[in-house]
């Protein structure tokens, strides 16, 4: 049933497939009732026969030529009349054109479904006839020499519109009954013909966030031509604001590392000269803001590092490293945080798990990662660090005994300077931002989940080597 509720859902969207086709359909459609209208008007107007030239100057020269043999020629008329009855198409004799031929005044054929009573005033024109209240139209001809007179006679009204598509129903036929059987070759053509439209899609849709280069498929049709053109330059226009945009954070904060240097160290100076308790408590604090500062400022510099290396740029300056002993490296690195808050390491690695990547991006995101985990374990608490090798990924587990994060905030965290409420340590919401930068930058994916002890557990999958 939810299959059949799925296929309802996609064949009732909106889709540029049916519009095309259901555009040929009425395309179709409106040939066809056009034509019948052109049919419908001329029956209701003038029969065709009666304006076609040959059946008159044919019958008249049968009926001349054939003048010293009257039997002969009634048999030949009798087989012109059949031949025009079956031409026209009736089956109801009442709608059958019909033939009347005089020589000096005198009847020397009459069709058998002619009425009595029709008339011609003039020559060679086709006039309308009512006779007991049924309209026919007729025409009468001569001869060249004007011995002989030919009148034809077709109904009018609706027998001379049914008479009508009778005979001209061989133009409306192949239209209506191609109508059904054209939908599947339409759809196939329109599918073909969107064929460098969907090429378009499947590589915008491939592109990542940070991959603003120009499309690498060039449709040589005009119109898809213009739309790639479009993109492009809007890449362009997106990829200078980011770049404007990293440029300026990368400088500023660049610039505020030394007098944020310089203020701690003046005041680290400052400190030691106090002889009041108060006053060395209020330049603690400066220098603890200080110190915050600082790290916010080195935050924002990895975060631009790592979303402005991206796409040909990053594949051309990743290299192959072994993952787990940099884990090891930085663990050992970050050992003293972890002691000064009373919090185990605990580490459980392959031996030789190989990626290629970014040396000072992957280092920034296992600090990251690490340091977020120390700080939020409480004291005697242990974090638990995995990494694993499983179906050509690299696969890194790191597991605090912190609050956790709820999961209503688990995709919120990855923004810049985003914060989940309630948060009983201090930060500035780039941690997260920055491991999600890196991540997307080696094509791996990062998660956040329960750890058994009830904290957080982040597991990093990155493609190996």
């Amino acid at each position: 049933m939810r299959r059949v509720f799925a296929w309802l859902r996609a064949l009732l969207q909106p889709s540029l497939t049916r519009r095309l086709l259901l555009a040929q359909m009425v395309l179709l459609a409106l040939l066809w009732l056009v034509s019948a209208a052109l049919i419908i008007f001329e029956g209701v107007n003038e029969h065709s026969m009666l304006k076609e030239n040959g059946v008159f100057d044919a019958v008249l020269t049968v009926a001349q030529n054939m003048d010293d043999r009257p039997e002969r020629r009634a048999v030949a008329l009798a087989a012109i009349d059949r031949a025009i009855s079956e031409d026209s198409g009736a089956e109801d004799s009442r709608i059958v054109p019909a033939i009347v031929l005089t020589r000096a005044g005198q009847e020397i054929y009459r069709s058998p479904t002619a009425p009595r009573g029709v008339r011609n005033t003039r020559l060679d024109v086709v006039e309308a006839v009512v006779v007991d209240g049924v309209r026919w139209r007729a025409r009468t001809r001569q001869s060249p020499d004007g011995t002989i007179s030919m009148m034809f006679i077709a109904p009018g009204d609706w027998m001379n519109v049914a008479l009508t598509v009778n005979s001209r129903g061989f133009y409306l036929m192949p239209i209506l009954v191609s109508i059904p059987f054209l939908i599947l070759p339409a759809w196939l053509s329109i599918r073909l013909a969107l064929r460098p439209w969907n090429k378009v899609a499947q590589e915008v849709a491939s592109r990542g966030p940070q991959d603003l280069a120009p499309l690498t498929f060039r449709p040589r049709h005009r119109e898809l031509r213009a739309m790639v053109d479009s993109i492009d330059a809007l890449m362009r226009r997106v990829d200078e604001a980011s770049r404007r945009e990293r440029a300026f954070i990368a400088d500023a904060a660049h610039e505020l590392r030394t007098p944020l240097a310089a203020l701690r160290i003046n005041v680290e100076a400052l400190r030691t000269h106090a002889d009041d308790p108060g006053q060395r408590q209020l330049l603690a604090g400066i220098v603890s803001a200080s110190a915050r500062a600082a790290r916010l400022v080195g935050q924002l510099l990895n975060l631009m590092r790592s979303e402005a290396t991206g796409g040909d740029a990053t594949r051309d300056e990743m290299a192959a490293l072994e993952l787990d002993e940099l884990l090891q490296e930085r663990m050992a690195a970050l050992s003293c945080l972890a002691d000064a808050g009373g919090v185990d390491l605990d580490l459980a690695a392959a031996q030789a798990v190989r990626i290629r990547g970014r040396r000072e991006g992957l280092t920034s995101l296992l600090d990251n990662l690490l340091d977020n985990a120390i700080k939020y374990s409480p004291a005697g608490a242990t974090v638990a660090v995995r990494l694993t090798a499983e179906q050509g990924m690299a696969r890194l587990t790191v597991a605090d005994a912190g609050p956790g994060i709820p999961a209503a905030w688990r995709e919120r965290v990855f923004d810049r300077f985003f914060r989940a409420p309630d948060q009983a340590h201090s930060g500035s919401g780039l941690g997260l931002a920055i491991a999600h930068a890196v991540v997307a930058q080696h094509g791996g994916s990062i998660a956040l989940g329960d750890a058994e002890d009830g904290g957080l557990l982040v597991t990093v999958s990155l493609p190996l080597a």
